[in-house]
């Protein structure tokens, strides 16, 4: 079935700026600038796409990554669980995934991408703020991973509103696991959908759902998702105490389900801020372990011109995920925000957790090298990564961690991780360096 819908226009905070199309039969768009963004010099995309007159296209980046488009807007397109459900979207309208393209996929985001990004003529329309019932979110959470790979599965008809729901959250936020862009009141009696403007005194937070099972997961983290939220709260707990700039995170407790709610970096009330992937911006595949490293990463922060505190800062987390086993390292779990002037800096952390299973393909090493290697480390890797005049703040650091991780039985208790998983992981921490 041909594409309905070969062309995009891309807007920021109301203005426009450029058109996305498919010129070709290849599904390789080619972007543009529009002359009047030339003049703004604001770049979205400093390094792949710097503000020219240049038509861009990138036929050489792997597709099942950037799906034909630029880094700056394949960052925008769902993930795993997000196609998931706009795929369980296709099946009602008697179409294949294959048949919605990239293009299409950005149009159906529309406004709600993460970051500020928008993408016109939307294709589906969710900006009506409305009241969620979290029980129904994970029923049809779990429905859309139950028919994944059946699309000729029809989901029930009386679950017509539920998805419509989990449509309007569900398709934006990046990652494999069952999640939702959400906005809830302080006292967290009230939740509704995170897109339009919503009241004042609501907050925007990512919600990773508990009790919610994938069955034909194609990444490997750890024991997908019962008890995954708990760990991943003393995790951030534990994070916030060596150090690490996060957004304030909780535990939604439901019953004996506990999701893990994180505050949106991307939202300041009404305002959306301009967010870019380590992926996105730099075109490295997320999906090729080893293929980028931590010393990349830092000669990246110099080339943003990023100032000492933030290269003390990445390797704080660096310490942190080599020690605490959080081996999904990859480049979309690193990110940049950009202020209204224009100017990079380390996004907060995220997706901080343990990661780590002795023979995966994925997460039995780490994503991104340190001096060379993906495993065995020893200080001296560490230390290796940073200028000598940082290697006495590297060493101060190591040991701030360490000490931390050492008290993993204390916050995994507080969290309520579950024992045989405390167990597994206190076992597994690297505390000899």
């Amino acid at each position: 079935m041909a594409q309905k819908h070969q062309y995009a226009e891309i807007y920021f905070q109301n203005k426009f700026v450029g058109a996305l199309g498919y010129v070709t039969n290849d599904l390789i768009a080619t972007f543009e600038y529009s002359p009047e963004w030339r003049q703004s010099g604001i770049e979205l995309s400093p390094i792949k796409m710097p503000l020219s007159a240049t038509k861009y296209r990138f036929p050489q980046l792997p597709f099942p990554t950037f799906r034909g488009l630029p880094g700056c807007f394949a960052d925008a397109l769902p993930d795993d669980f997000g196609n998931a459900v706009i795929n369980a979207w296709l099946a009602r309208q008697q179409r294949s995934p294959d048949s919605f393209s990239a293009i299409e996929r950005l149009l159906y985001t529309g406004k709600r991408a993460m970051g500020a990004l928008e993408f016109k003529p939307a294709i589906q329309r969710y900006n009506k703020v409305s009241k969620l019932e979290l029980d129904a979110l994970i029923e049809m959470a779990q429905a859309v991973f139950n028919q994944r790979n059946d699309w000729s599965a029809q989901l029930d008809e009386q679950s017509d509103e539920a998805l419509q729901q989990i449509l309007q959250v569900g398709t934006s936020a990046g990652g494999a696991r069952a999640k939702a862009v959400i906005a809830m009141d302080p006292l967290r009696q009230q939740i509704v959908s995170g897109q339009g403007n919503v009241p004042d005194e609501f907050e925007h937070f990512v919600i990773k759902f508990d009790g919610v099972v994938q069955t034909d997961s194609h990444r490997e983290t750890f024991g997908d998702p019962f008890g995954f939220g708990r760990m991943e709260y003393a995790y951030y707990l534990m994070a916030v105490e060596a150090g690490i700039e996060m957004m304030p995170s909780e535990l939604l407790i439901q019953g004996e389900l506990a999701h893990f709610l994180t505050k949106r970096f991307d939202r300041d009330k009404q305002h959306k801020i301009h967010y870019q992937s380590l992926c996105a911006l730099t075109h490295v595949d997320y999906k090729q372990p080893g293929l980028y490293s931590y010393e990349q990463l830092f000669g990246l922060l110099r080339k943003l011109k990023l100032k000492r505190k933030e290269a003390l800062e990445l390797f704080r987390r660096m310490t942190f995920n080599v020690i605490m086993r959080n081996q999904d390292d990859h480049t979309k779990n690193f990110g940049f925000i950009m202020s209204n002037s224009g100017q990079y800096q380390l996004a907060p952390a995220f997706d901080v957790a343990f990661s780590y299973k002795p023979g995966s393909p994925w997460v039995a090493q780490h994503q991104m090298s340190i001096n060379g290697k993906r495993d065995h480390f020893l200080k001296e890797d560490l230390l290796a990564v940073v200028p000598p005049s940082l290697k006495s703040d590297g060493l101060q650091i190591i040991e701030e961690v360490l000490d931390i991780a050492v008290q993993w039985p204390t916050f995994a208790e507080r969290a309520g991780v579950f024992p045989e998983l405390q167990q597994f992981i206190g076992e597994s921490l690297r505390l000899k360096l």
